[in-house]
């Protein structure tokens, strides 16, 4: 395998051509990170959190630059946000050119070519061969929130499932989708009603084994659909193709497409929420199309646009015509600067094939991971498609979550200049993101930094 992206220059004040490479010149965090820090927390609301309490100047391809000129690998991406790079080129000419243009007149008043031009490229792009519209949003909330506003229009029904590890949002209607308590729902209800969970599909965990996990599963969330929500009350059934959050679950093979085809033939709304997992991320441009599943309405975020604000819906034309003239919408949905930098971003995914890229990702990523299983007891399980990776980290011996020593690694590769994020219901999933422009020197070495946190965090087996 060949470096297929590595070491491109990008301008100095960031993108390709920042210096590829993990430069230390002072702790993590260092002490102009620390007296910001300090700022911060005095200006900056308490409930707002901080996990690496680093402050970037600039970023590009794999790393991430501090104020105190430290160069840090990048195994984050936002949170899967700035998967074409942090500055990507086209997606920075698009912006220039929007913004020197205008900023703003909001499309529901006078609108633009750029909002036009954003729902074209979504109705092609997405599965399904039959016509499409799209609405632009904010935030992958919005975009959920409004996805099961149209889903209870078309139907006339008001129920909504969703399944256990959710994650779907901070409004009050997506807490109420969302699974986790602290620190999403704590202390912010009451919640919007009408939100029924089910099990998931989750093949670590599930009681008969993995490879039972998929129809086993779907059999139990068919019967009680039937039973305790009643078929005739549901209006969608919304799940994420891969669980973001909730620990990079991958459902147990059959369970989507089980969801999927029972929905058609009850007249409900089957929305994926890609949201974390789309625009190339898992090494298909969306993550329904590993099991070749097509939903009615697929809402999408964060690697849409290369780091400004944008969502959508998208997904059949009956269905998102159901809502009436004026019900969808907000003052900034799909704002003109953040649809020319997500016209940019799907030319530069095109460009570089970073769907493709995504899988030599994984094929560089996934194979030392399980060498990690093999060395580390606490290491549980493996997961993930695509760049979409993660570690399950346990008690050895157990299957019990061990959230202390997951982040006790997480902290030993900040400190040594790896960002790596956590995640899961239990707290003790280690998951991967590198923006897809990384070069391959980078991840090789992260991870030869995360198998050093993992030895001096834990014992070897």
């Amino acid at each position: 395998m060949t470096d297929s992206v590595d070491l491109v220059m990008l301008p100095a004040r960031g993108g390709p051509s920042l210096p590829q490479e993990r430069r230390l010149v002072t702790e993590i965090p260092g002490p102009q990170s620390v007296a910001l820090f300090a700022r911060r927390n005095e200006a900056v609301a308490r409930g707002v959190s901080t996990m690496l309490p680093v402050f970037i100047t600039a970023a590009g391809g794999g790393v991430l630059v501090d104020v105190d000129g430290n160069s840090l690998i990048d195994f984050g991406a936002g949170i899967a946000v700035v998967s074409v790079g942090n500055a990507a080129e086209q997606v920075v000419a698009e912006v220039i050119d929007q913004v020197a243009a205008f900023t703003h007149t909001c499309f529901m008043i006078t609108p633009y070519e750029g909002y036009v031009a954003v729902c074209e490229q979504l109705n092609a792009r997405t599965p399904g061969d039959f016509p499409k519209k799209s609405a632009l949003f904010n935030s992958g909330a919005e975009a959920v929130e409004n996805a099961v506003k149209i889903a209870r229009a078309f139907t006339g029904r008001s129920a909504v499932v969703v399944f256990e590890h959710a994650y779907h949002g901070r409004t009050n209607l997506t807490m109420a989708l969302t699974a986790k308590n602290m620190p999403y729902k704590h202390s912010f209800g009451p919640f919007a009603p009408e939100v029924y969970r089910l099990p998931m599909a989750y093949p670590y965990r599930w009681p008969t084994g993995p490879e039972n996990c998929g129809p086993e599963a779907a059999a139990a969330a068919i019967s009680a659909m039937k039973t305790q929500v009643g078929v005739d009350e549901i209006a969608a059934v919304l799940i994420e193709p891969i669980q973001g959050e909730g620990g990079f679950i991958v459902p147990g093979e059959g369970f989507l497409p089980a969801l999927s085809q029972f929905c058609t033939e009850n007249g409900i709304v089957f929305i994926a929420d890609e949201i974390q997992t789309g625009f190339a991320r898992t090494g298909e441009m969306f993550a329904v199309s590993h099991e070749n599943v097509v939903p009615d309405l697929i809402a999408t975020a964060k690697g849409i646009a290369g780091g400004l604000p944008l969502s959508a819906v998208t997904g059949r034309a009956d269905i998102m015509d159901a809502a009436h003239v004026g019900g969808l919408g907000g003052t900034y949905g799909g704002n003109p600067v953040a649809c020319a930098a997500a016209l940019g971003a799907m030319h530069t995914i095109d460009e570089l094939d970073l769907v493709g890229r995504a899988r030599d990702i994984e094929a560089i990523m996934a194979p030392r991971l399980r060498e990690l299983a093999g060395r580390f007891a606490c290491v549980g399980d493996v997961r993930g498609r695509g760049a979409m990776l993660a570690v399950e980290i346990v008690k050895p011996g157990t299957t019990d979550p061990d959230a202390a020593t997951t982040s006790a690694i997480a902290k030993a590769c900040h400190a040594a200049g790896v960002v790596v994020l956590t995640a899961g219901t239990y707290g003790n999933v280690l998951r991967f993101l590198p923006p897809l422009v990384i070069p391959d020197h980078l991840l090789r070495e992260g991870l030869d930094v995360l198998e050093e946190a993992f030895a001096a965090s834990t014992k070897a087996s």
